[in-house]
């Protein structure tokens, strides 16, 4: 997910290392804050596998600044990231919002369309934060514990709001785009 985020805000503009990672941090949040002990390391680590170039600038008091941008073969790595996520960039909420923010980089709506239909088909299997002894999801009318009925709740209807957002933009790319768009990479119809 770092990489990934790394590379799609650099992806959007050059940035130094403290906005990035201020950038980073606002979309992840609390819930997985970016440490200067991550952040240094991934991002030295990406330019010695030739991903991002380093560019000094004169800084606005004595010490110069350092500019961090993709390069042709980290612009490239992004968009293959972003065509072929990972099944945990699929099924982690954080880790799609992530890729969901630079989904917008990909030029083929069927390919972002095909992104976002994996997502949806993933909400649409049945599942919960709790199973039953024969391995059922617990479902918030079974939930005699409040707390976890309410952990239950809120995630049905974050979940109907995703799902109602996946189906509208699926819809908006396969209206503007054609049929193709409603289709797989192999171009067999997807249900």
């Amino acid at each position: 997910m770092l990489t990934l985020a790394i590379l799609g805000f650099l992806y959007d503009q050059p940035l130094h290392g403290y906005e990035l990672k201020s950038r980073i941090t606002g979309l992840t949040g609390h819930v997985r804050p970016v440490s200067d002990g991550a952040l240094y390391p991934a991002i030295t680590r990406l330019e010695k596998a030739g991903l991002l170039h380093r560019r000094t600038e004169p800084g606005t008091g004595a010490a110069p600044r350092q500019t961090l941008e993709p390069t042709g073969e980290g612009r490239a790595e992004l968009l293959r990231r972003l065509a072929d996520p990972e099944q945990a960039e699929i099924t982690d909420q954080i880790r799609f919002f992530t890729l969901a923010a630079f989904l917008h980089h990909l030029a083929d709506p069927h390919q972002q369309a095909a992104v976002l239909r994996r997502r949806l088909a993933f909400l649409e299997a049945p599942s919960s934060f709790f199973y039953d002894g024969d391995g059922r999801p617990v479902t918030a009318e079974r939930e005699p514990n409040p707390f976890r009925r309410g952990m239950l709740l809120v995630a049905r209807a974050s979940t109907a709001a995703e799902r109602a957002w996946l189906t509208e933009t699926i819809a908006g790319l396969t209206e503007r785009n054609g049929p193709a768009a409603a289709e797989g990479p192999s171009g067999a119809a997807r249900a």
